[in-house]
């Protein structure tokens, strides 16, 4: 049983800083592709990140490029995402995902394991 643990979420002012953490228990973390998403009110779940199980590529949504920057370390088993110049558009409840295929791409259905997601409110 894979699981997936976020923490990180708050409330902050637009442009603070803030860095999200998704723990992974259950499988070899290194064999993970992982992603984080994104859901506002009454809209739906955006992808934000993605990188492949090494670290070495990654992937962006527009409107976080230059700004959101995702990492991982496979001796912690945690992917981070660090977020810089945060607007009041960020606000929304942020999940990390994972796939053990190679896959690192924008479709949400492609990724099987998801946590519960950690809230993020940026005040304007």
């Amino acid at each position: 049983q894979v699981a997936l643990v976020e923490s990180g979420g708050g409330l902050v002012q637009a442009g603070d800083s803030l860095i999200l953490s998704c723990v992974v228990s259950g499988s070899t973390f290194s064999n993970l592709n992982m992603c984080w998403f994104r859901q506002a009110p009454g809209k739906a779940r955006e992808f934000v990140a993605a990188l492949t199980w090494s670290g070495s590529l990654t992937n962006y949504a527009a409107s976080v490029k230059g700004r959101f920057s995702i990492s991982r370390d496979n001796a912690k088993n945690t992917v981070n995402l660090q977020m810089n110049s945060l607007r009041p558009e960020d606000t929304a409840v942020y999940y990390c995902a994972a796939t053990r295929s190679n896959y690192y791409g924008v479709i949400a259905e492609n990724y099987g394991y998801w946590g519960q997601g950690t809230q993020v409110t940026v005040s304007s």
